[in-house]
């Protein structure tokens, strides 16, 4: 193969190659001869099945197309007018596919299922294992040598990566890049996370309903995703951690030139990466993910990216468990200044120096082994990063908390595990004890939180259940609970709050959440009385209810609580809730995790 010269400076990679899962075809570490290309399975020879293959193919495509010496390269887009923070890949991908072309392979547009985070009922989350089955399945049985995933909105990127682990053929993300920001009283506005807070301050009686929906129209003031630290903006930046997306260009905003430019130079080194047989197991490996679990603490970023980066290490079966995100992660210091756990937003940190101007304060910390779909180290990338403003980019020496990372709890109300985000939180309610205010489900919550007669006060700790994995299904972003109106109205601002759902990554608060084993599980969470005295300590890594041992063993869950988990009967409902894992694994479905490879060993005709 001649191997054209490369417009993001990448060196040769190793040789140390990792077969992909069980049973699968290995792909070549190099590919000197180019009918080792996948493709050539399909459109190489004189047989009736190649003869079919290429006819149909032919609508324009040049003969050399077919000749197995020229990659076959999937554009896998999340594009639908029905996810709007992805509306504008299409763009991408046309820059994406001119790169492609360039670089000698040929282009092929893959729409994938696509999920809107704020359009999809009951949650987007119940569908992001199917996305990633369909892609993974889409892509195996297609013939593509390589695959560039274009993702933005929060489960999109996740979902890619899931897929391209399992499937095991060299891959690289493009992120879709967040919004810019828009301004609403001369302030700037976070998307979602100000969402949170006027809606809070309209139930306070601070801002009325008229301003509040005045400021709907300058929430979202441009093409990409959320501008906050939220799930999507966190995503891009963990990919690129991972080593899956070409270093810089993770945070692009979306309407900026260079992300364009950055998706052109990706269509060429997919290219590249082919010849090199850079697999996502190549890539992705416990350091990687190590390294991941960093940034995350570094950026602030959602306490989502634990339960996706879970289901890709298991995918991948690396030995990556929730506890390794406090071992890790728990003591990185909170370097970006970004909402919900900041001020600023994320043109601010573009502006700033990017993404790899915060890693570069946290090298140290950094595996050096891991590779990105550069061919290079990830640290490698870091020597001429800067941050060229310490108001967004804070340094080792000064960061804003000495300690964000997720923290790990357990105890006699979490005993697989729960996490809560300290950066996010008030730092005075990290140890609390307080008597619970127990609901069976969102509806109940919604019904009666606002109830004057709710016996509640600032010292309450409210108790949500029904809402993970199997209980909603899907494992809604509820757990950040408004908090009651009356106690809004004399000032309160945060509460501790349990839940065994998710919230946003563009949310705040003292939130306790992925408690596992979920209530719908048989978890201790669905015991939990109203007026128990539940005690949080973060320090200690601790989440209690003061209930003896023999007590709570003696207690069996309402018929309350067990109405409020779902009991799906049929289609894709009935198949998730059957066969989902807890999140505490990254809530993929027990039949998906570990891989499957790319050999497809039957022909269609």
């Amino acid at each position: 193969m001649r191997r054209p010269r490369s417009t993001v400076g990448a060196s040769e990679v190793s040789t140390a190659g990792t077969p992909v899962g069980r049973g699968a075809h290995r792909t070549p570490e190099r590919i000197s001869d180019m009918s080792d290309l996948r493709s050539a399975q399909w459109y190489v020879g004189d047989d009736r099945n190649a003869y079919i293959h290429r006819a149909w193919m032919r609508r324009g495509l040049p003969a050399s197309a077919f000749e197995g010496t020229r990659p076959h390269i999937a554009i896998a887009n999340t594009a639908s007018d029905l996810v709007p923070c992805n509306m504008h890949l299409g763009e991408v991908a046309r820059s994406v596919s001119n790169g492609i072309h360039e670089a000698g392979g040929i282009p092929l547009e893959l729409p994938v299922m696509g999920l809107g985070e704020t359009l999809v009922r009951p949650t987007a989350m119940l569908w992001r294992n199917l996305a990633a089955m369909q892609m993974e399945e889409m892509v195996r049985a297609n013939p593509v040598d390589g695959v560039v995933l274009l993702g933005g909105c929060d489960k999109t990127i996740p979902s890619l990566l899931m897929a391209a682990a399992s499937v095991g053929i060299p891959a690289l993300v493009v992120p879709g890049g967040p919004m810019l920001s828009g301004t609403f009283r001369g302030k700037p506005l976070g998307c979602g996370t100000d969402v949170w807070k006027l809606s809070e301050d309209v139930r306070g009686g601070g801002l009325s309903e008229k301003d509040f929906l005045a400021s709907e129209s300058s929430m979202i003031r441009s093409k990409g995703h959320c501008n906050t630290m939220g799930t999507a903006s966190t995503m891009g930046l963990v990919a690129e951690a991972l080593g899956m997306v070409l270093p810089g260009l993770a945070g692009t905003p979306a309407p900026d030139a260079r992300l364009l430019e950055g998706a052109h130079a990706s269509g060429r080194r997919i290219v590249e990466v082919v010849g090199e047989g850079l697999t996502p197991q190549r890539v992705i490996t416990e350091a990687s993910v190590r390294n991941a679990i960093v940034a995350l603490a570094a950026i602030g970023g959602s306490t989502n990216a634990v339960v996706h980066l879970l289901a890709i290490a298991g995918r991948l079966g690396l030995d990556i468990s929730l506890d390794d995100f406090d071992s890790v992660g728990a003591d990185v210091p909170l370097l970006v200044n970004l909402q919900p756990s900041g001020q600023h937003l994320m043109d601010d940190l573009f502006r700033a120096g990017g993404f790899l101007a915060v890693l570069k304060e946290v090298r140290d910390l950094l595996d050096t082994s891991a590779l990105t779909v550069s061919g290079r180290p990830l640290v490698d990338h870091l020597e001429d990063a800067r941050s060229w403003d310490h108001d967004v980019i804070a340094t080792r020496e000064e960061p804003l908390q000495e300690k964000a990372g997720i923290a790990v709890l357990r105890g006699s109300l979490a005993p697989g595990g729960a996490i809560v985000k300290p950066s996010a939180a008030t730092p005075a309610l990290l140890q609390h004890r307080g008597p619970a205010v127990v609901f069976d489900s969102i509806e109940d919550f919604r019904a009666r939180i606002d109830d004057p007669d709710l016996e509640v006060d600032e010292h309450s700790v409210l108790v949500l259940r029904g809402c993970g994995p199997k209980g909603y299904p899907g494992m809604p972003e509820v757990a950040n609970m408004p908090l009651p109106r009356k106690l809004l109205e004399r000032g309160v601002r945060d509460m501790v709050r349990i839940c065994d759902g998710r919230m946003s990554g563009t949310a705040y608060g003292t939130v306790v959440l992925h408690v596992t084993p979920e209530a719908a599980d048989g978890g201790p969470l669905a015991l939990v009385r109203t007026g128990d005295i539940v005690v949080l300590d973060v320090a200690a890594r601790r989440l209690d209810v003061e209930v003896d041992a023999e007590e709570l063993a003696s207690r069996t869950p309402d018929e309350a609580t067990l109405a409020g988990c779902a009991k799906p009967e049929r289609g894709w409902q009935r198949l998730y809730v059957e066969h989902v894992t807890q999140a505490s694994t990254g809530a993929d479905l027990d039949f998906l995790v570990g891989a499957s490879g790319h050999e497809v060993h039957r022909e269609s005709h």
